[in-house]
């Protein structure tokens, strides 16, 4: 077994994540739950370090063993954010002048699985049995239908809907203010069928000190955590007797519903919000009626 190396002095850490989060927020500009991120990689990374950090020893050895150690056990998902985490923490040592050899490109790429599989949106009933599966004769009842409505018509994200503040829904414009990835924000129209369950949820829920839009219905009081929204879908999955799904699972189902209906590319990219075209391009693969046509025939079948 190798030996054991002390942990570093928490000061030390505590000085260098203080300079690295004003260096984030000052010079970056990120958002703060994107800073907390951050730093919380930085903490798992300088507290392996030696007494005293030695951060000018730092080698891309170093960084390698750190991931080798750290990777194996996260999910696929879990390492990408890992490593996505940690070069901006290298990037800023280098800036800073705490390493002299810039080692972002030490930290290798993780395997992107993505696009290799059709994204996976529910069938119409599988989602009808969701919504059904909601008691709305209870609070809780109609704060989940709400909140199904919400990803599945709208594409949210489970951080956007809990992000969600009464002072965010414009109801004589019929409009609700989207806090997205990477602070920004966006208005959305409010369909009838969300408007309308949003309200009958506000109705039971009645006033309350915080200025959210979806409570904790049990204690301790207070606003939905992420964590609490994708929870919502999984119970309801229980309920319904489906296999379980994820909240972006409902995203995916808001993309490929607006396809089947003849939206354009275009115009399902600026519901969900995406930066750049080809990130919506993807659910154009799962349409299969105008992919057919692009089809060249197999030789020797039959026409």
């Amino acid at each position: 077994m190798p030996e054991s190396v002390p942990a570093v002095a928490g000061d030390a850490v505590d000085e260098l994540l203080g300079r690295y989060r004003e260096y984030l927020l000052l010079e970056r500009g990120l958002a703060r739950r994107t800073i907390v991120e951050y730093q919380r990689t930085a903490r798992l990374f300088v507290e392996q370090r030696p007494v005293g950090l030695e951060l000018e020893r730092l080698t891309a050895a170093d960084v390698s063993a750190f991931l080798v150690r750290e990777c194996p056990r996260r999910t696929v998902a879990g390492a990408r954010h890992l490593v996505a985490d940690l070069r901006p923490l290298l990037r800023y040592l280098h800036v800073a002048g705490l390493i002299e050899t810039p080692l972002v490109w030490a930290v290798p790429g993780v395997a992107d699985l993505r696009d290799r599989s059709l994204p996976r949106g529910l069938e119409p009933a599988i989602v009808a049995r969701l919504l059904a599966s909601c008691d709305r004769r209870r609070t809780v009842g109609r704060r989940d239908y709400a909140i199904l409505l919400l990803l599945v018509r709208l594409g949210l994200r489970a951080a956007e809907v809990a992000a969600i503040g009464l002072e965010d829904l414009d109801w004589r414009r019929g409009e609700i203010l989207i806090r997205g990835k990477r602070d920004r924000h966006d208005l959305l129209p409010v369909p009838v069928d969300v408007g309308g369950a949003i309200v009958s949820y506000l109705q039971r829920r009645g006033h309350s000190e915080w200025p959210v839009l979806f409570l904790r219905v049990t204690a301790p009081a207070g606003p939905l955590s992420n964590d609490a929204v994708r929870g919502v879908v999984h119970d309801a999955c229980v309920r319904a007797g489906v296999a379980p799904v994820g909240a972006h699972r409902l995203r995916h189902t808001a993309a490929t519903g607006m396809l089947r209906e003849g939206a354009s590319l275009p115009e399902i990219a600026q519901v969900l919000r995406h930066r750049e075209i080809k990130t919506t391009a993807i659910y154009a693969t799962v349409d299969r009626a105008r992919l057919r046509s692009l089809a060249k025939p197999w030789p020797g079948a039959r026409s």
